[in-house]
């Protein structure tokens, strides 16, 4: 094989002369090569409908095609900027390229008749895959709570969180890579980039609504089936995305790339095999669906660093420990109000930065490839260099992926509010946003609710919305401030809640700390939105450690064990009380709250 091979480049070509087109240093690939990078590129495209359907599985229903559609955003705004933008910085060879940054060869487009027209081509496919996949990443730690139009904005310029860190470690200017960093397939520049990044979003935007009212734990998924339909997509994917990184099947490149393909199951197995046990022991025999599919995806996180740098048994080893690094950052993260509906921060993120420095501790040298540049890890008694290297590869992509991030969210917020407004948050940006009326459950109770903040003339055109518990507790402390007030003579036009009795509107300071809401949401002390005071007193009240959700005082228990015809009358009095009072989509309408309806708005109910 070619000594001078340099790894994620290429091979050969039969037709290398008089080329026009120099974007990197050596574009031999040959047929068989480029049908195998071709070919990759495409199924790991199908990883987009993966996580798709994996995150509109984790949302609320009435969100579910609002995160679809933040998915097409991602591909077709962050595609057009990788092509105009994002391949240069991360493999530019031009003249003022440095160790940061790549410049040059933007707009890639070599003519027709040029030699390297299908290798470039190739070549320029293969990475795009790689860039609108870190970005994807990202979506799902912003669901539910995000303004569509300052998403797009966010999705045309994410392409540079991405670009410049993927050019350290795989550009042949990347500091990075001068040092010696390994990574095969993107542990690092695609999924710990992608992690921080939605570590810092969640961060900025805050929890969504009534997120932690009744604790840190998981919000009912909107669909587990679409879930975990969306695990073996992106399981699928995720062949094609180690075993693609050989970059070709010529020479000794198709063993590796058989051999990446079997250290990819082999770590998901370790992962899966974890998840399994980890969730029914946690549980006491039951298996939670969101445990095991993080577990099984940060298995596979995990091992796509080194795919073909390990031994079977270490790469079990690997996906094991890195399902158990999901399993244990996820509910960390939710300790820490970092509201992550589809725990993208923690399975991308903890588990990327494991990956990486796995590599610098378990690889071996892949003879006759020059993959690591001749270095084995810390255990096949390689030294501690490559441990060093790779430990500060993924301090320098961590870093970078958080800090840009949040500048990035910082500058859009500036031009479009990047945070949804309550009532749009509470209604489903799938209604709000895209006109997507759901039949599941009925809209009269959230509207109902939330007119006397919103002077809308378009509330008998609105459909359904989906679930979401914190959200149903939102709505229901609106109702008990509405119909306080309405015995409340002489206060302002602001609700009254437990946590929200000022008189003065100016006075409203709420006590917890503006992280609390996030950095992007301006709600705390605002004083002129009626709405967003509101909502900030009945946040305040329920956030308290020692909230407890209001119930019926004079309730009595209903003895536990009995038949459903056993019980007494009283009994079943009271068993009907309680499932009034627990249904989400269930409130007791009467004449009164219809008049009132039609007095404020002009307005009939829906349903």
């Amino acid at each position: 094989m070619d000594g001078n091979w340099s790894y994620h480049i290429g091979l050969r070509s039969s037709n290398l002369t008089n080329s026009t087109v120099n974007l990197q240093e050596s574009f031999e690939i040959d047929l068989e090569d480029t049908n195998w990078i071709l070919t990759s590129s495409f199924i790991i495209f199908t990883m987009q409908t993966g996580f798709g359907m994996l995150e509109s599985g984790c949302v609320s229903i009435k969100n579910e095609a609002n995160i679809m559609m933040k998915n097409l955003a991602d591909i077709s705004l962050g595609g057009l900027t990788y092509w105009i933008f994002g391949y240069g910085m991360s493999f530019g060879q031009g003249p003022f390229s440095n160790p940061f940054i790549g410049t040059g060869d933007f707009l890639v487009d070599p003519p027709v008749g040029d030699a390297l027209m299908g290798p470039v081509f190739a070549s320029f496919l293969f990475q795009l895959s790689f860039a609108t996949t870190a970005t994807t990443i990202v979506s799902g730690a912003m669901a539910e709570r995000t303004d569509f139009k300052a998403y797009c904005l966010f999705s045309f310029l994410n392409t540079i969180v991405y670009c410049v860190p993927a050019g350290w470690v795989w550009g042949d200017h990347g500091f990075l890579n001068k040092l010696g960093a390994v990574d095969i397939a993107g542990s690092g520049p695609v999924h710990l980039i992608g992690g921080s990044s939605a570590f810092a979003s969640a961060l900025m935007l805050g929890p969504r609504l009534g997120r932690y009212a009744r604790g840190t734990a998981p919000l009912p998924l909107g669909s587990p089936v679409n879930a975990v339909m969306g695990t073996f997509v992106l399981w699928w994917g995720w062949l094609a995305f180690n075993s693609g990184s050989t970059y070709g099947v010529s020479g000794a490149k198709w063993q590796y790339a058989a051999r990446a393909a079997v250290m990819t199951m082999m770590g998901s197995f370790g992962g899966g095999c974890f998840g399994l046990f980890f969730t029914m022991i946690k549980n006491k025999g039951k298996a939670d669906v969101m445990e095991l599919i993080n577990s099984i995806l940060g298995s596979l996180v995990s091992i796509t660093a080194g795919c073909f740098l390990y031994r079977a048994w270490e790469s079990l080893l690997i996906g094991l420990i890195g399902g158990a690094i999901a399993s244990a950052t996820t509910p960390l993260f939710d300790k820490m109000h970092v509201d992550d509906p589809v725990g993208a921060s923690a399975v991308h993120g903890a588990c990327g930065l494991w990956g990486v420095i796995a590599v610098g501790l378990f690889a071996d040298n892949p003879i006759p490839m020059d993959t690591t540049n001749g270095r084995s890890g810390l255990f096949k008694g390689g030294g501690w260099y490559l441990l060093g290297v790779q430990t500060l590869t993924g301090i320098c992509l961590m870093t970078w992926g958080a800090l840009v991030t949040m500048a990035l969210l910082w500058f859009i917020d500036k031009i479009l509010p990047i945070r949804m407004d309550p009532y749009e948050e509470l209604l489903g940006a799938d209604l709000c946003e895209h006109r997507i009326r759901h039949g599941q459950v009925g809209v009269s109770r959230a509207v109902s609710a939330l007119r006397p903040y919103h002077r809308s003339n378009s509330i008998d055109e609105v459909g359904g919305i989906g679930v979401n518990t914190g959200h149903s507790l939102i709505v229901d402390k609106l109702y008990e401030a509405h119909f306080k007030q309405k015995n409340i003579k002489g206060k302002s036009k602001v609700m009254s809640t437990n946590a929200f009795t000022y008189e003065n509107p100016s006075q409203v300071q709420p006590e917890t700390k503006r992280f609390k809401h996030g950095f992007l949401n301006k709600r705390p002390g605002n004083p002129d939105n009626e709405l967003h005071r509101t909502v900030d007193a009945i946040s305040e009240e329920i956030n308290k450690p020692n909230f407890v959700f209001p119930v019926n005082k004079s309730r009595k228990n209903v003895p536990e064990g009995k038949m459903f015809k056993e019980l007494s009358v009283t009994e079943l009095e009271e068993l009907g009380e309680i499932n009034a009072s627990e249904d989400r989509f269930r409130y007791r309408f009467n004449e009164e709250d219809y008049e009132n309806d039609v007095l404020r708005s002009q307005l009939r109910w829906i349903d």
